[in-house]
């Protein structure tokens, strides 16, 4: 299984569908939350608003299904069985499973693209495992329902800084996912007004192998997009690398003072593809 999701992911409340079409056309994938943010009272309402946007025939979406995510309600629950009943009625096949935990979880989910969200202990911890589950094409992480199920308060210090039990958990995520060729989502960044902020977490998860971020409000889109986006400077450098590697034949060799091996060339590469070139 393989999901195109795009460097920037918009959730949007299941139980706005007044949102649907926005958040999809602001973003490079929707992300349907039939979880926290939907309150307890309104998940069977958000439900029947997945269903009402298929149309009259129930085959022609308002939401493109290549593009939607549908995030639902943790394994084990009663809103997950309703969740997944409502889906089978729908073109919806890429989910998020919320508060992943194990890979028996997963296997539950045959016939899914299944981003799996690791956002407790113990989805931090049995990571790899769920990686490896062949329906689960992407590890996400969330940083404040994990402090949470800790027991703790916050996720960042009072500099903005991630404490350091969440730089933990988003490195495990990060290497269980690359482990077994799947891709990797960084968390949202909750502080909506600092942009400046975002900028340089959406930079650091690029420059740290994350292949998306996702986003909880319009105006975070462009900037993830920004981070994710090589300059022309960038594009440049990486062709006339690679060029200088074909060159060269195969193994390391010296350019511009530097000795370039294979890693570097991939560094390249993700740059290449990261613009489309």
């Amino acid at each position: 299984m393989s999901f195109l999701m795009g460097p920037a992911l918009l959730f949007c409340p299941a139980d706005r569908p007044e949102r649907y079409q926005k958040a999809a056309e602001r973003s490079d994938t929707v992300i349907v939350d039939l979880e926290d943010a939907v309150a307890p009272a309104d998940k069977q309402r958000a439900r029947g608003a997945i269903l009402a946007q298929l149309g009259a025939t129930g085959d022609v979406p308002e939401l493109d299904p290549s593009r939607t995510i549908i995030r639902v309600n943790p394994a084990g629950t009663d809103e997950f069985e309703k969740d997944l009943h409502c889906l089978k009625h729908t073109p919806y096949r890429h989910i998020m499973l919320a508060k992943a935990e194990s890979a028996a979880q997963l296997k539950e989910l045959e016939g899914y693209s299944v981003i799996a969200l690791c956002e407790t202990a113990a989805g931090v911890l049995n990571a790899a495992a769920i990686a490896a589950e062949p329906n689960v094409v992407a590890l996400m992480w969330g940083a404040e329902d994990l402090l949470a199920s800790l027991g703790g308060t916050s996720s960042r210090t009072e500099d903005g800084s991630y404490r350091a039990v969440a730089l933990h958990a988003r490195s495990t995520v990060l290497l269980a996912a690359g482990a077994f060729g799947k891709d990797a989502i960084d968390a949202v960044y909750v502080n909506i007004p600092d942009l400046a902020g975002l900028a340089l977490e959406a930079r650091d998860a690029v420059a740290s192998g994350f292949a998306s971020k996702a986003c909880i409000h319009p105006d975070q889109v462009a900037v993830v997009r920004e981070a994710y986006a090589p300059s022309e400077a960038d594009i440049a450098a990486a062709r006339e690398l690679l060029e200088a590697a074909a060159a060269a034949g195969s193994g390391v060799f010296q350019y511009k003072g530097k000795m370039v091996d294979g890693p570097i060339l991939k560094h390249a590469e993700s740059a290449l593809r990261r613009a489309g070139a």
